[in-house]
């Protein structure tokens, strides 16, 4: 058991003898996504645990996402590695900020980004990725939008729908929030080739920079297809590590030396080796938030 690649087997027979469904988010270690079923982002998660045939899902990423499975499959039993692998993003906003915000605004609806917790979801009109955030806001029948918990994303998309009014919760993610614009600056100095992937939970000064302003799926297609010989990734650095991995062709870099989330590194093999050897700690929600967060996760489905 010393090794990562004996970890690997027993957690490999172990999901074989319990028929269980590894789900991996692109932030955890290589070595994780390694023995997943799929590596993806947080909704894919939820979307592929609720369309799979296991009845046991093992999600290896923080809190909201295993709660995200577990509102499309609330019949499933859903299990999370580290149950202290939280977003500091999604616990600055409660369901208190959001109806707080309702009554400031009684004529806008809530957009909520995925990265929230159950409870936020269930108070909201319609939940949001960072891909589907730009379309749902444009179609939205409303004309002020609350939009919680990251001002960064709501910022980007706000600029772009200027017919709406929008009112930014002051929540962001700590990890996209550090990097500055002088470390964009550097990284192009020292690669002024190079193309710039970056995502939108980055401040405006360092998303004005990029090429391709998208998800951590739209990134990785994007450095998949750019003819670019140099990309720079605007995102956690495990997506440099990966890409660096599938693509030893090109020449990846990261921005600066903070890109990384603590959160997601919690995810250990160990962690997910003891998780599915006691299949313990399960995601458990009320049965009222489950259905009322299930209203806001439909709504964008159908948006």
């Amino acid at each position: 058991m010393e090794s990562f690649n004996e970890l690997q087997r027993e957690i490999l027979r172990l999901k074989a003898e319990k028929n269980a469904l590894i789900l991996a988010h692109y932030y955890v270690p290589l070595e994780v996504q390694d023995v997943a079923d799929a590596v993806c982002d947080s909704f894919a998660m939820a979307q592929k645990a609720a369309g799979a045939e296991n009845d046991l899902i093992v999600i290896c990423g923080v809190r909201f996402m295993g709660e995200s499975a577990k509102i499309l499959s609330p019949d499933k039993t859903v299990l999370l590695p580290s149950p202290d692998a939280g977003c500091p993003m999604a616990d600055m906003v409660t369901p208190e900020d959001v109806m707080r915000l309702r009554k400031l605004h009684p004529e806008a609806k809530v957009m909520c980004y995925v990265n929230s917790s159950a409870a936020v979801k269930a108070v909201s009109d319609v939940c949001c990725t960072s891909s589907s955030a730009l379309r749902i806001a444009r179609k939205l029948d409303c004309d002020e939008i609350i939009f919680v918990p990251d001002k960064h994303l709501g910022s980007f998309v706000a600029a772009q729908v200027p017919e709406k009014r929008f009112w930014l919760h002051d929540g962001f993610c700590p990890t996209h929030h550090r990097v500055t614009e002088a470390d964009v600056l550097a990284a192009k100095r020292a690669h002024p080739e190079a193309v710039f992937a970056v995502h939108p939970e980055c401040g405006e000064d360092v998303v004005k920079y990029g090429d391709l302003v998208g998800s951590t799926a739209e990134i990785l297609d994007f450095a998949r297809r750019t003819g670019a010989p140099e990309i720079l990734i605007g995102t956690e650095s495990e997506i440099v590590e990966r890409l660096r991995r599938e693509l030893p062709e090109k020449r990846i870099y990261g921005i600066g030396s903070s890109f990384v989330c603590p959160n997601m590194k919690k995810i250990t093999l160990r962690a997910l080796y003891e998780c599915l050897r006691d299949e313990k700690y399960q995601v458990e929600l009320p049965e009222d938030q489950l259905r009322a967060a299930r209203k806001s996760l439909d709504e964008m489905v159908n948006s």
